[in-house]
């Protein structure tokens, strides 16, 4: 069955999902968090509490989404197209969560299929929401049914240097960490497979790209303090090669920050990026 436009409204859930300390440790190194993060890489440390990187919501949230009623897309030509996170509070190092999801839009961009999907999960602990996310996924090949191309608004940069710049490097084997916390789509990992769709090895998750970038914003606004960060929502524009420089250039104005992220040749990465914080 092709893509079903009028699965838009369609829901899910509830799921439930729960993580451990471990969980979130592995997490954190898988988005290259190190010794300088021992808050976030260690739950042994002397006089250091562990803490979770935000962008953890990514992996826990997300549950509920009724992806068994868009349609049929072929997985070797599918990415990541669009990320957003809301923390309601913050993110305990083990814990539960209830998830319930939706169909948010399924929009024909002509060469390609768009499906967004929202969700929000509460905290079984307490029964309050702990955080919203919102994923864009881009279908190549499906589009073409003279449906709404969804919203074009597009944010504009400040004309002037970036307040806070970040420059991380990713490992050669960064995926080999990240797909543990969950994503084993081949097309990270298997270079035949990565070749069918069109890549020329191996391509680094959207989503660890993404947890990078979360790291800087969240050293560079928020002094390192999880408790402070409130939102981030990206656009993924070029994939990311394992082995791969990433900047991160922020414009800070009051509590929120544009964003970008760029490799060691300045092609932008991740665009369109806002994130909100205390």
């Amino acid at each position: 069955m092709p893509i079903n436009p009028d699965a838009v409204g369609e829901t899910g859930g509830p799921v439930s999902r729960s993580w451990t300390s471990k969980d979130a440790l592995l997490y954190a190194v898988g988005i290259g968090g190190g010794t300088d993060e021992l808050p976030f890489t260690t739950e042994n440390t002397h006089g250091v509490a562990q803490r979770v990187f935000p962008t953890f919501a990514v992996i826990i949230g997300g549950g509920g989404s009724p992806m068994n009623k868009v349609g049929s897309f072929n997985p070797a030509l599918m990415v990541h197209g669009e990320q957003g996170i809301e923390l309601l509070d913050e993110i305990p190092p083990d814990g539960e969560v209830e998830s319930r999801g939706r169909i948010a839009g399924i929009w024909d961009k002509g060469s390609a299929a768009v499906l967004e999907f929202e969700s929000e999960s509460v905290n079984r602990a307490t029964g309050k929401p702990l955080l919203r996310t919102r994923s864009m996924l881009f279908c190549r090949g499906e589009g073409g049914w003279g449906g709404d191309r969804g919203p074009s608004e597009r944010l504009q940069y400040p004309d002037a240097e970036p307040t806070h710049q970040v420059t991380y490097k990713t490992r050669e084997d960064q995926a080999l960490t990240y797909r543990l916390s969950g994503d084993r789509n081949p097309l990270h990992s298997d270079p035949s497979f990565a070749a069918r769709g069109g890549f020329e090895k191996p391509i680094l998750h959207g989503l660890c790209t993404y947890g990078f970038t979360g790291r800087a914003l969240l050293h560079s606004l928020c002094g390192g303090d999880p408790s402070r960060f409130r939102s981030m929502n990206g656009r993924f524009s070029r994939p990311v090669i394992p082995g791969d420089t990433l900047t991160v250039s922020m414009w800070a104005d009051g509590n929120r920050a544009l964003f970008r992220t760029t490799n060691q040749d300045g092609d932008v990465v991740i665009d369109q990026g806002l994130c909100t914080f205390q």
